[in-house]
């Protein structure tokens, strides 16, 4: 097999990317990952790992102000924002040079250029400079991820109007801003912001913000961010901006009329769109659907040979989802006995305000519409020993059962460090656990997951410390 000839080529290294070139090459195809910009995608360099660099700053900065609560008085502090941004981009420098590393052991030719469907098995790749070559395989797997959506009235020019490539590494801490969007990537912003000291006006055109969790969640971190002095405004547009004497004048739209307010920025986050402009997908007669790859259960793209992984195939747009697809989509590939498909259900969403918020599942909401008859467990951190001892008894632990068969339907927490907690409902609705069975689970104390379980025994009206 020639230099440009594979059995392989995944276009798109970030998490679904490089996972799948390296699993492919562990089963011993020949493999190739082609990326026109940096390993590791906008996860490891605009998204997830640098947002949470700067969201510990952030945590710090909180438990500064109550450090008297521990003993500490710290009359005067000296914040720099550079030395933040700074932290954040070595720590997504040395990821990237992670997924080099392990591209490299793994045997994976990685090609460093953009790719263009010539036909179903073949790719065109023009480099930086513009030079172009071929390459072929049987099985080419688009991973190339997904962009932010820009609003024709919010031109996005990375000075006044940020998207979150922007917001990653301003120069300076604004005293103001206001982010439109109130989903996971607009909710983290605005917690991040505020909590180092801006003043954040949150804005959604949804009912409430957090519009894809459970309401009560939504309700509870509506009232967080209120109590920290952030402006919320549902059910309001932004319709027109004007740049004046180096501010930003916003006017904003809702039921009750119009208004505008002046920040020093305004953060775009309305959303994502797949990126798959100029990769020839239309000549390849790809089907696509809102704007989309659609894929079967196995990632597999109505054109045989081609498959799509990640946020390029849909939603939920989450790193692990587009990781997890890569395994399955090529050991499908490989002929590994015993894949089994992606199980959307079972696919765990994690928000990293303060406090944080993470969900797996069915909301009570959506359980109900399904036709369900609900019992729902909740347990406060209040009421949690650990909690309270870290000053962090905010949030609570809800879950939604099967009334009739004690399936764990959903699981939606908020409190302190609960991203790292719902992987235990992750594994429990992976084996199907009932609430029965969890409630026999025994939880170590003094531990923040007590109140997990507690939650579990709620649902079945035999909650001991409530």
């Amino acid at each position: 097999m020639s230099d440009t000839q594979f059995d392989v080529i995944v276009i798109g290294a970030g998490p679904g990317g490089y996972v799948a070139a390296i699993r492919a090459a562990q089963l011993g195809l020949k493999t190739a990952v082609v990326e026109s910009t940096h390993l590791g995608g906008i996860c490891l360099n605009w998204g997830c790992i640098p947002t949470k660099a700067l969201l510990r700053g952030a945590e710090l900065a909180q438990q500064l102000k109550h450090s008297q609560r521990f003993g500490f008085n710290i009359e005067h502090i000296d914040f720099d924002m550079k030395t933040l941004v700074q932290h954040s981009r070595q720590v997504s420098a040395q990821l990237v040079q992670g997924v080099a590393h392990l591209l490299k052991k793994n045997q994976v030719t990685v090609l460093t250029a953009k790719a263009k469907f010539l036909g179903k098995s073949q790719l065109q790749l023009t480099d930086a400079v513009g030079k172009t070559t071929q390459v072929s395989a049987p099985h080419i797997i688009v991973a190339t991820g997904a962009k932010a959506v820009e609003l024709a009235q919010l031109p996005v020019d990375g000075e006044y109007v940020w998207n979150y490539h922007h917001a990653l590494q301003p120069t300076r801490l604004p005293k103001s801003l206001l982010v439109v969007g109130s989903g996971a990537i607009g909710s983290e912003f605005a917690s991040l912001y505020q909590d180092l000291g801006c003043q954040v006006t949150l804005v959604d055109i949804a009912k409430h913000i957090l519009p894809s969790e459970d309401l009560e969640v939504a309700q509870y971190m509506q009232k967080q961010f209120e109590q920290k002095g952030m402006q919320l405004l549902t059910e309001t547009a932004v319709s027109d901006i004007a740049i004046e004497n180096g501010q930003v004048r916003c006017t904003l739209e809702n039921s009750q009329g119009t208004q505008q307010i002046v920040v020093d920025h305004v953060l775009s986050a309305v959303g994502v769109k797949a990126n798959f402009t100029d990769l020839g997908l239309d000549a390849l007669g790809l089907e696509t659907k809102a704007g989309f790859i659609q894929v079967d259960e196995w990632c597999k793209t109505n054109i045989a040979g081609v498959y799509a992984i990640g946020d390029v195939a849909g939603a939920p747009c989450l790193a692990h989802k587009a990781s997890h697809e890569a395994i399955l989509c090529v050991e499908k590939i490989a002929g590994v006995a015993n894949v089994h498909p992606l199980n959307r259900d079972n696919i765990p969403a994690c928000i990293f305000t303060h406090p944080q918020v993470a969900s797996i599942g069915l909301t009570e909401q959506k359980a109900k519409a399904a036709g369900y008859a609900v019992r729902v467990g909740k347990f406060p951190f209040q009421a949690n020993g650990k909690a309270l001892a870290l000053a962090a008894a905010a949030g609570f632990v809800k879950t939604v059962v099967d009334a009739k068969s004690g399936e764990l339907l959903g699981a939606h927490m908020v409190g302190h460090e609960v991203t790292e907690h719902i992987q235990g409902f992750a594994i429990a609705k992976s084996l199907e656990a009932t609430d029965e069975s969890l409630a026999e689970v025994i939880f170590p104390h003094p531990t923040l997951s007590e109140a997990m379980h507690e939650s579990i025994l709620a649902a079945m009206q035999r909650a001991i410390h409530i």
